[in-house]
C-alpha cells in the first residue's frame, strides 16, 4: 500500500494556478512526477500521494523558494478542498467549518490529519504533516496553514479572522522572509516547535459566514461520506478505472478500450485484472454514473435528457430505467425529494 495515499486532483491544481502566475511550465515537473497533463481536466480525479511530493518538489527545486507553500497558499478557492471547500461554504458560523475539516480531510488528499484542541478561550488546529521529502513537507505545511487563513477570510468575509499565533515545525527560512508570515498572517510565527499548529480566539468560531445553507450542507455531507467510502473500498486499479470513466463522461463518451488506453494496457488485460478483483467494467461504470448523476440532479439545473446525454445513454428511458433500479426513484422524484 502506497504510504503516502492519495491526493485530489483540486490539490494540485492549487500548486499549478500558483506557477501559472509566475509563468512557470509544469510540463516538466509533470513528466518528473509521472502525471499526465489531462489530469488538471478532471474535477474529481486523484493522483497517487508520491506523485504530489514529486511534483512539489521539482517546483520547489525549480523556484528555489523557501516561502513557496506560503505563496501557493494565496491562489486557495473553495474548489481547493474538492466537496470540502464546498461544504464549508454552507455552513452558517466559522466554528461550524472548522468541525468539518477532521472527518473530510481524507477527500482533500492524503497529505496529514488535523485534531482540534480546545484550551481555556483559545482553540488550536494541529496537522500532522505525512509527507517524508524534507523539501516538501515544510512546504506543504506552510501550504496547508496559509490556505486556511486565506480561506476562514474569504469564508468570514473579514480580514480580522486572524489567529492568535502559528507554531511550525521547520526551521526559519531567515530573518528576511520570516516577514512574508506576519504580513500574511498578522500574528506571531514561532519556528522549531514541536507541533504544527493554528490557535485562535475561541470567539472567533462564532463569526457568521456569508451564504449559510444547511439544506445543501446536508447534501454534500452524504456525498462527501459516499465518496470517503468508496476511497475506503477501491483498490488502486479500480479507483484508477473509475477517474478515467469520469473523464469520459465529462464528453459523453463510455468506452473500455479508451480508459484501458489511458491507464497503459489492452482492453483485454484491463478486463482480466478486473476480473481478479472480483469486478467488471461495467459495475464501475454503473456506480460512476450513478454517483454522477445524483451530483448533477441535485447540484445543477441540468435537465433530465442532457444529464442522460452526458452520462453516455442513447436513450432517456435507459436512464430512468437505470437511475430507479438502484435508488427506487425516478430522476426527477429524486430530484424534487
Amino acid at each position: 500500500m502506497n504510504p503516502l495515499g492519495t491526493a485530489s486532483v483540486a490539490a494540485l491544481r492549487q500548486y499549478v494556478r500558483y506557477a501559472d502566475a509566475k509563468s512557470i511550465a509544469v510540463a516538466p515537473m509533470f513528466a518528473l512526477a509521472g502525471l499526465k497533463p489531462g489530469i488538471l481536466d478532471s474535477d474529481e480525479g486523484r493522483i497517487e500521494g508520491e506523485q504530489l511530493q514529486a511534483f512539489i518538489h521539482a517546483l520547489a527545486e525549480h523556484t528555489d523558494n523557501p516561502v513557496l507553500g506560503l505563496e501557493t497558499g494565496d491562489y486557495v478557492q473553495p474548489g481547493s478542498y474538492s466537496v470540502l471547500g464546498y461544504i464549508t461554504m454552507s455552513c452558517a458560523t466559522l466554528g461550524e467549518a472548522v468541525t468539518r475539516i477532521a472527518p473530510y480531510e481524507k477527500l482533500v488528499g492524503d497529505m496529514g490529519t488535523t485534531r482540534l484542541k480546545m484550551k481555556g478561550e483559545s482553540a488550536s488546529l494541529i496537522w500532522t504533516c505525512n509527507f517524508t521529502d524534507p523539501v516538501v513537507w515544510p512546504q506543504v505545511v506552510d501550504n496547508v496553514f496559509a490556505s486556511w487563513i486565506n480561506y476562514a477570510r474569504w469564508l468570514a468575509d473579514s480580514d480580522e479572522a486572524s489567529p492568535l499565533c502559528v507554531r511550525l515545525c521547520r526551521a526559519s527560512p531567515g530573518g528576511v522572509h520570516e516577514k512574508a508570515y506576519h504580513d500574511r498572517w498578522g500574528c506571531p510565527v514561532e519556528f522549531g516547535s514541536d507541533e504544527n499548529s493554528v490557535t485562535f480566539s475561541q470567539s472567533l468560531l462564532a463569526t457568521r459566514l456569508r451564504q449559510p445553507d444547511p439544506l445543501l450542507r446536508k447534501t454534500l455531507e452524504a456525498h462527501a461520506l459516499s465518496q470517503l467510502a468508496l476511497l475506503d473500498t477501491d483498490t488502486d486499479l479500480t479507483s484508477q478505472v473509475k477517474q478515467s470513466i469520469q473523464k469520459q463522461l465529462a464528453d459523453g463518451i463510455t468506452r473500455q478500450d479508451m480508459v484501458a488506453e489511458d491507464l497503459g494496457m489492452t482492453s483485454r488485460t484491463l478486463q482480466r485484472k478486473l476480473s481478479q478483483e472480483g469486478v467488471s467494467y461495467q459495475k464501475l461504470l454503473d456506480e460512476v454514473r450513478q454517483q454522477m448523476a445524483e451530483d448533477y440532479l441535485l447540484n445543477t439545473g441540468m435537465g433530465i435528457p442532457d444529464i442522460a446525454l452526458r452520462l453516455g445513454y442513447s436513450e432517456t428511458t435507459s436512464f430512468h430505467r437505470k437511475f430507479k433500479a438502484a435508488t427506487g426513484q425516478t430522476p426527477g422524484d429524486f430530484r424534487r425529494q
